[in-house]
């Protein structure tokens, strides 16, 4: 119980690593200079359950804090309840369920490693979207993953195949925003272990190949402590001018928080027309082209921000909805016509097509600043400068391997050799450019090598 009124330990430095997890200079919260001191964990007993996947084995999400009790504001738990704390303060909840894809390969993570993540044999070899029999090739996985979180405490509604090969979606039940994102952290972390205990593995990564990415929409609606919504007016499927402000808001300031739904250079592949992932910021009603999009009737009625990819932090990624649709409520910002028709041929806002692009707009976003403040904006400034200084300084697969670039798939290797191959242009590697087309004769291009935690 010492652990559970006092907290443990952990060292800061896991907030300021890269994705290999080495150290990088420049943080304000962890550094050398600072001798690496360390957080305290403040467990959240609500959120204790089993991990039945393993044996003997329990989890508790834990908070942040330092040595003399103040938040760690940065952490990304702390930055989405800084943004429900200030919806709780209007009176309102709000309720989130994350849509999360991932690819399943017959290769065990050791395998993948071992060939240079080129040649995995995806668990589909067909687009299996809304097919049975497509997910019943695998139903031994999946009913596992389902029922090993069902039993974690998780309300599992769905499971159905994409379209990318292996490609499939498992859904659970909407909850309160911080609840979802435990839920979803969770089932990230589980769903790769449950892999790996059956010889396979899975990933989430945004866009592994030329195919269909991993796309993460984040289905959001507000509600009183009552469950009365917030968004519906009561007439129809008419949103409530608070619906309209919010949704309103979200479109006014999605291009300056992206960098919280696009974390990663390769997250920026995915926004290609006709990929089902959003190009254009517009809204519709049912419809899939745009960035959000807006479904339900009544009680249901949310929006869906299509933007973010499978390698999105949930928290964040929340935090940003939230933020951008209170700022349009208190500017009482007017909502557009809902677009109707092909959104990616319109004329419109774009979301950004680099990181450095997201990252531009990050430090220069005075919304940013005042829902998040100077010390989480400047934090996270300091992801974006290390991968993209890193890219466009390479002249070849030597000066990047192993760095993360090559486990976002910004090099390819040749099927018969193994060499890799870099863009003629360098600074395509930032520009987040779509990697070379497939082979004339139809295999499909591998990932070269990376950490075996990345995939």
């Amino acid at each position: 119980m010492n652990v559970a009124n006092l907290g443990s330990e952990g060292c800061s430095y896991v907030l300021a690593v890269d994705v290999e997890m080495n150290t990088v200079d420049g943080y304000r919260m962890s550094s050398w200079d600072q001798g690496y001191r360390d957080f305290v964990l403040r467990p959240d007993i609500a959120t204790l359950r089993r991990v039945p996947w393993h044996p003997a084995t329990a989890l508790v999400f834990c908070d942040l804090e330092w040595d003399d009790g103040s938040p760690v504001v940065a952490a990304p738990r702390q930055v989405l309840r800084a943004q429900t704390d200030h919806l709780a303060r209007r009176g309102w909840l709000a309720m989130v369920g994350t849509e999360l894809e991932f690819i399943v390969f017959r290769d065990s993570y050791e395998q993948a490693f071992e060939r240079r993540y080129a040649g995995l044999a995806p668990a589909n070899q067909y687009n299996v979207d809304y097919s049975l029999q497509g997910t019943g090739r695998i139903e031994p996985l999946l009913r596992r993953i389902r029922n090993e979180m069902a039993a974690a405490g998780m309300h599992v509604e769905s499971a159905k195949g994409e379209c990318n090969l292996g490609q499939h979606e498992i859904a659970f039940r909407f909850d309160e925003a911080v609840a979802t994102c435990d839920k979803h952290s969770l089932y990230k972390l589980g769903a790769k272990e449950i892999a790996a205990q059956a010889g396979m593995s899975l990933t989430f990564m945004a866009k592994f190949d030329q195919r269909e990415g991993n796309s993460c929409h984040i289905h959001l609606s507000l509600r009183t402590p009552d469950g009365d919504p917030v968004f519906p007016s009561g007439r129809g499927g008419d949103f409530s001018p608070t619906g309209e402000h919010f949704v309103a808001g979200l479109l006014d300031g999605i291009r300056e928080l992206t960098l919280f739904f696009a974390p990663n250079i390769n997250s920026y592949k995915r926004y290609v027309a006709g990929s089902f992932a959003p190009t254009a910021i517009r809204w519709g009603r049912d419809n899939r082209t745009c960035a959000v999009r807006v479904v339900g009737h009544g009680a249901s009625l949310r929006l869906e921000n299509r933007v973010p990819g499978g390698d999105v932090n949930p928290y964040l990624a929340c935090a940003a909805v939230i933020a951008a649709g209170l700022n349009g409520i208190e500017r009482e910002l007017p909502l557009e016509p809902a677009f109707i028709g092909n959104a990616y041929q319109t004329e419109s806002a774009r979301l950004p097509s680099t990181l450095r692009d997201a990252l531009t707009l990050w430090e220069r976003s005075e919304l940013a600043l005042r829902a998040f403040g100077d010390e989480v904006v400047e934090h996270y400034a300091k992801h974006g400068p290390r991968r993209t200084s890193r890219c466009a300084q390479c002249h070849g697969p030597r000066d990047c391997l192993p760095v993360a670039y090559v486990g976002a798939g910004l090099f390819y290797p040749d099927e018969s050799t193994g060499a890799l191959s870099l863009p003629a242009d360098p600074a395509q590697a930032d520009r987040g450019a779509v990697a070379p087309s497939p082979p004339a004769d139809g295999r499909r291009r591998r990932r070269a090598r990376v950490s075996p935690g990345a995939i």
